[in-house]
């Protein structure tokens, strides 16, 4: 593999509460009719939104995985049986359910908001050992490295705040200008890179990404890419091996 490109046609569909929130899945769950499947410890990935008007997903429990919500625009309320409260997030804000022995949670999405919920595999065979735990971290928490040609927002590094057990996992987000029009990515060694568009238009391989679209590299030293207008990219990284047999093992 080098590049593979997932349009917005290609991901899977979902919605809640007969289309109070609808959903695009770049990777979605087995059964589902999208293109992509669990991989590396990346288990599942939804971007979900609403309109007009505020929906809550009801309680719901889930057991060994690491499910991360990440607020990109608008608000959400959470809740969980740990806290046993409800908790606000803003756009920028991160919260993470290391959900173990068992847990649930319910989420409300307020009218005009929008996030990724992303399921990571940390072994489940260990992690439904462990007692469930919950983080939540504001965009402040998050440092930014500010370039002339970009910004650089590190959302999970090796010695960020936010604290994962799944392998090997980087994030990051990159905020392009449409005045400098090529960029170049870092492809690191036995990693695979996953991208999902924000904003914006951007140029990858002779054909044009557009907002929600994804894309998964790796076996290549650096990306290019040709920056078409203002654009917001996402990323995660993770390992093309891993010392564990994941759920479906991958």
């Amino acid at each position: 593999m080098k590049i593979e490109i997932y349009q917005i046609k290609d991901q899977a569909k979902g919605n809640f509460n007969n289309g109070e929130i609808l959903e695009n899945k770049p990777i979605g769950f087995p059964g589902e009719n999208g293109k992509l499947k669990s991989y590396s410890n990346i288990f599942y990935w939804a971007h979900a939104w609403t309109t007009n008007q505020k929906s809550t997903i009801g309680l719901h429990p889930h057991k060994g995985f690491e499910i991360c919500s990440f607020v990109l625009k608008g608000k959400i309320n959470h809740y969980d049986t740990n806290q046993k409260k409800w908790i606000s997030l803003s756009e920028g804000d991160v919260q993470i359910i290391r959900s173990g022995s068992g847990i649930s949670h319910s989420e409300e999405l307020l009218e005009n908001s929008e996030i990724f919920q992303i399921w990571f595999d940390p072994d489940v065979s260990k992690s439904i050992h462990k007692y469930p735990s919950y983080s939540d971290y504001k965009k402040n928490d998050f440092d930014i490295i500010d370039l002339k040609s970009k910004k650089i927002k590190l959302i999970k590094t090796e010695n960020s705040i936010l604290k994962m057990d799944s392998e090997g996992i980087i994030i990051k987000e990159y905020y392009f200008k449409d005045n400098e029009k090529n960029q170049k990515i870092e492809i690191l060694e036995n990693k695979i890179h996953s991208f999902f568009l924000l904003n914006g238009e951007i140029e990858l391989d002779k054909k044009l990404i557009v907002k929600g679209d994804f894309f998964k590299v790796s076996d290549l030293k650096e990306l290019d890419i040709k920056i078409l207008s203002n654009s917001k990219v996402f990323e995660i990284v993770s390992p093309k091996i891993l010392s564990y047999k994941t759920y479906y093992g991958n």
